[in-house]
C-alpha cells in the first residue's frame, strides 16, 4: 500500500477552491470515489486525514473545499461567519458540491459509476443537500450533521442515505432527527439513521471538549460510526 495525495485547485460557483485527493497507487484500475465535506472551520488536516483513511480502504478520497481557496476559519467567530455565508444560499451550496462530484467522477483513478459523499457537522448538511438536489451519487453519509432543509422544494432522492448521530446533539435534536426521517421518506430515499446514546455533537473530532455547548469527542461513537460507514459502502459496492 502506497498512499498518495495531491492538491487540486478548481473552479466552482462563486470562485476558486482547493481540495486534496488521496489514493493508493498500489491498486490498478478505477475504484469508487468518495467526497469528504468539511465542518464549519473549512477544509483542513482532519478532512485530508479522512480522505487518506478512505484511500487505505481502497477508495479515492477527495477532501473538498466549499468556502473558497484560502478561506479557512481560525476561531469560532470566523467559522460562524463562513458557515452562515455558505448556508445563506442553499442553491449555491448545492451547485458547489455538485461541481465537486463531477470533478470526482472525472478523476482517472475513479470509477465514475461508483461515487459517494461523507460529511462532518456542516459537511453533514452539505452531503444531505447533495442528495436533496437529486444528484447521481450512490450514497451519502452524515456524521453529526445539521438537518435543516433548504427553503425550496427538493428533488426525489436517488442516493442511499446513512445518518450517524448523537442523541444528545444540541444542533440536531431528536425531534429534528425524526423530521429528517419523514423528509427522506417523502423524498423516496432508502435511508438509515443510527443514533448513539449519551453522545453529543462533534463525536468524531478528537479535540472536541466543550460539554457546555454540546461538543464532545466520543471514541466509541467515532469507532462505531466509521464501521457503519464501511458497512454501508460494502453494501453499495460489494
Amino acid at each position: 500500500m502506497t498512499i498518495q495525495t495531491r492538491t487540486l485547485i478548481y473552479d466552482a460557483p462563486g470562485g476558486t477552491f482547493e481540495g486534496v485527493i488521496a489514493w493508493d497507487d498500489a491498486l490498478s484500475g478505477p475504484r469508487p470515489g468518495v467526497l469528504v465535506s468539511h465542518n464549519w472551520m473549512g477544509q483542513d488536516d482532519f478532512d485530508t486525514g479522512k480522505a487518506i483513511a478512505l484511500a487505505e480502504l481502497g477508495y479515492v478520497g477527495f477532501a473538498i473545499d466549499l468556502y473558497g481557496q484560502g478561506r479557512r476559519a481560525t476561531n469560532t467567530d470566523e467559522a460562524m461567519a463562513l458557515a452562515g455565508e455558505l448556508g445563506s444560499d442553499r442553491a449555491v451550496l448545492q451547485a458547489r458540491i455538485n461541481q465537486t462530484l463531477e470533478l470526482l467522477k472525472g478523476l482517472p483513478e475513479v470509477d465514475a459509476g461508483r461515487t459517494a459523499a461523507i460529511g462532518f457537522c456542516l459537511g453533514g448538511k452539505c452531503v444531505l443537500d447533495l442528495a436533496r438536489s437529486g444528484a447521481d451519487v450512490d450514497g451519502v453519509v452524515s456524521f453529526h450533521g445539521v438537518f435543516d432543509p433548504p427553503p425550496f422544494a427538493n428533488k426525489p432522492i436517488s442516493a442511499k442515505v446513512l445518518v450517524l448521530h448523537g442523541f444528545e446533539d444540541p444542533l440536531a435534536t431528536p425531534d429534528q432527527t425524526v423530521a429528517l426521517g419523514r423528509e427522506l421518506t417523502e423524498a423516496g430515499a432508502d435511508w438509515q439513521i443510527h443514533m448513539y446514546g449519551n453522545t453529543s455533537h462533534a463525536f468524531t473530532a478528537p479535540g472536541a471538549n466543550n460539554p457546555e455547548f454540546g461538543l464532545l469527542y466520543d471514541a466509541k461513537a467515532d469507532r462505531r460510526s466509521w464501521q457503519a460507514m464501511r458497512n454501508f459502502f460494502e453494501e453499495l459496492w460489494g
